[in-house]
């Protein structure tokens, strides 16, 4: 198949170019960036943004567009949020139905669903909340929609909503439990350790390439993604703390603490226009202090998903992969 991948130099976007590389596809990437390891897998890259008239040119003879970039985050002015994360969507369906290219996977995320309190064991028939604890979750659900919405005869689309990607090459979660274990600043939130769902970035990668090999039976379908190994959050924190050779978390924050301090930094950091990221916001404390794992049994049933790498498997390469030593999946 001809692929395309836009945020293809992002985590995810790694991955699922190497797997396509690897079975044989022949895959393009569009990124805001330049990644030279891209063009080592074989990949053929577009540096541009979501706006770029380069997005027809490099959706152009694709049979499948996996569509993985967005703006993620917990702060930032919503107008950047929305125009990556909808208006992007907004410009890769519309170029998908310009070029003729027969099906989507479009990157979601479980946050379109998150309102105020704890998700458990919740399958897809879970609705959207009335109102959103922070601009990234609001604006994927909105992009989310916009996407299911695309469904056609001649655009076949499917959304996965994969959470708490992590593993080897992870640009987002670890770098920040990492910077702020060493620097003293990571507390546990609430007394509790809620029970949360996580997933090794190659078994997401998997999902993503099941899905688009089973349209366009799945139009118009959601599906949340997960390890399927719901375990304590700081359980998990501490073994990716540990792969990174870093002590575990020490001290608590009481849960409502947490969401007033959120509350408070985001209303200062507004008033002041700061653009840098508040060490903690409402949508954070809740995060961190309640159960989010999630029913897979439809991807399981519709996609033939099985993830391969456990979360015991996944934090030994991670350590590896943080020692220097290669890389190696069974």
């Amino acid at each position: 198949m001809n692929v395309l991948v836009t945020g293809g130099g992002g985590f995810l976007g790694k991955a699922l170019c190497r797997k396509l590389v690897e079975r044989g596809d022949r895959v393009r990437s569009l990124s805001r960036a330049d990644y030279p390891e891209l063009r080592e897998m074989g990949v053929e890259t577009f540096r541009a943004d979501l706006s770029d008239p380069k997005l027809l040119e490099a959706v152009r003879g694709c049979d499948a567009v996996y569509h993985a970039a967005a703006k993620a985050g917990l702060w930032g002015p919503h107008a950047e949020f929305f125009r990556a994360n909808v208006s992007g969507t907004a410009s890769v369906i519309d170029a998908c139905l310009v070029e003729g290219v027969p099906k989507l996977i479009y990157t979601s995320s479980p946050s379109v669903v998150f309102g105020a309190s704890g998700q458990e064991g919740v399958d897809e028939s879970l609705g959207y909340p009335e109102s959103f604890l922070a601009s990234y979750p609001e604006t994927k659900a909105e992009a989310e929609q916009l996407a299911l919405a695309a469904n056609s005869e001649r655009l076949a689309v499917v959304a996965l909503r994969p959470h708490l990607i992590w593993g080897p090459g992870d640009n987002h979660i670890l770098p920040r439990l990492v910077a702020r274990r060493r620097a003293g600043r990571l507390r546990r939130v609430g007394r509790g350790n809620p029970l949360v769902d996580s997933v090794f970035v190659d078994n997401a990668a998997d999902a993503h390439l099941l899905a688009c090999d089973r349209l366009p039976a799945l139009g118009g379908k959601v599906y949340f993604l997960s390890n399927g190994e719901p375990m304590p959050l700081w359980d998990l924190i501490d073994g990716i703390l540990d792969a990174a050779g870093l002590p575990p978390v020490e001290g608590t924050i009481p849960a409502p603490l947490a969401y007033g301090l959120g509350a408070a930094l985001e209303a200062v950091y507004g008033l002041f226009g700061i653009r840098s990221e508040p060490p903690m916001t409402r949508f954070l404390a809740k995060e961190l202090s309640t159960p989010h794992w999630f029913d897979i049994g439809a991807a399981k049933r519709d996609l033939g998903y099985a993830p391969k790498v456990s979360i015991a498997q996944g934090l030994r390469l991670l350590a590896e992969s943080l020692q220097g030593r290669t890389r190696v999946l069974d």
